[in-house]
């Protein structure tokens, strides 16, 4: 059963903005307000459609005790009783689900880091792969994509691309990205036919905010320059970059000076250390997916999970395939430490 004073003081917390917002509030107030209100409502429904069925439950139930009630009134409960206890069981799942702990870190938005890996030429061109399947999947959730930095590959695709993605959840959906992706394939150059393996790291960040960091400024190395590298239509090259190096960790990290160079030093020092974390030493056997093409395969590796839709999961339309299978296994992961 699910804990009635926790849904009641959801019913009442929503009850409360909705007060709150029909009073004069100010204009940062009413946008807080108004965002929790509409995340609040589904579940909101959903509540008080779980208490209706419980409701309609303990009718049954007390018409099926009644001695009173006619044998065929009684039957007829009876048939019910399973389809509303279904709905029940349905609809409270669904508000485990909502209450689950949220990662605070959800909401933000993205830094979407893909290098090249091992496999040379072909590491780039898979690097570039990856990158228009995030760009054309962001498209589709209505996401904006804007490229930070960019180093081609000489045969084209990235040795190493970074991008901003901003658009609400977009962490929430993306994190499950970061690891080391593995492709099968026959390179164009390949004139025998021979089947290489390469890989490309992604990281996948939350943007930080200004408050996440404190860095003394004599442990960083800063240097100015300008931007170099092929960026194409995503990066003005005319702009000027900055290099830092953190002296203690010896971690060197390079940001477009896109805003300010006070906000991109944050931002990059936040994401050093994770970075590293995520990605880890970058070999083949620390993959958490596999792309084969002559088989036209996608094996996410973490779940056990195989589609035969290469093509649609690398244009990005299968992709959400993919990542809700990870959010639904995550799930499962937390209520079952919940239940536990």
């Amino acid at each position: 059963m699910l804990p009635e004073q926790k849904l009641d003081a959801l019913l009442a917390r929503h009850r409360a903005i909705e007060s709150e917002l029909a009073t004069q509030v100010t204009p940062e107030t009413y946008v807080k307000l108004s965002r929790e209100f509409a995340e609040l409502g589904p579940v909101v429904e959903t509540v008080r459609n779980y208490r209706t069925v419980i409701s309609e439950i303990e009718d049954l139930d007390a018409l099926i005790a009644d001695s009173s009630t006619d044998a065929e009134m009684r039957t007829m409960a009876a048939a019910e009783k399973p389809q509303l206890e279904q709905r029940r069981a349905a609809l409270e799942q669904e508000i485990k689900l909502a209450l689950l702990p949220k990662d605070a870190m959800d909401e933000r938005n993205v830094i979407l880091e893909i290098r090249a890996g091992t496999g040379g030429d072909e590491a780039s061109l898979f690097a570039g792969n990856l990158f228009r399947m995030y760009e054309r999947y962001a498209a589709k959730q209505g996401w904006k994509v804007e490229v930070i930095s960019a180093s081609e590959g000489t045969m084209g695709g990235y040795k190493e691309i970074i991008a901003e993605i901003r658009g609400r959840g977009a962490f929430a959906k993306l994190k499950f990205e970061s690891g080391v992706h593995r492709v099968q394939r026959v390179p164009d150059t390949e004139g025998s036919g021979r089947i290489h393996t390469s890989t490309a790291t992604v990281a996948v960040l939350p943007e930080a905010a200004e408050v996440d960091i404190d860095i003394a400024d004599d442990d960083l190395k800063i240097d100015t320059l300008r931007s170099g590298g092929a960026g194409g239509q995503h990066v003005n090259k005319t702009e000027s970059a900055v290099r830092m190096t953190h002296i203690p960790t010896g971690i060197v990290v390079m940001m477009q000076e896109d805003r300010s160079q006070h906000r991109n030093r944050a931002k990059a020092m936040a994401r050093a250390a994770e970075r590293r974390g995520q990605v880890g030493s970058g070999d083949r056997s620390e993959r958490i997916r596999t792309y084969n093409f002559p088989q036209g395969r996608v094996s996410d590796h973490r779940i056990d999970l195989t589609l035969y839709k290469l093509p649609q999961v690398i244009e990005g339309e299968a992709l959400g395939e993919i990542i809700e299978a990870l959010m639904t296994e995550h799930q499962a992961e937390l209520l079952a430490a919940e239940g536990s």
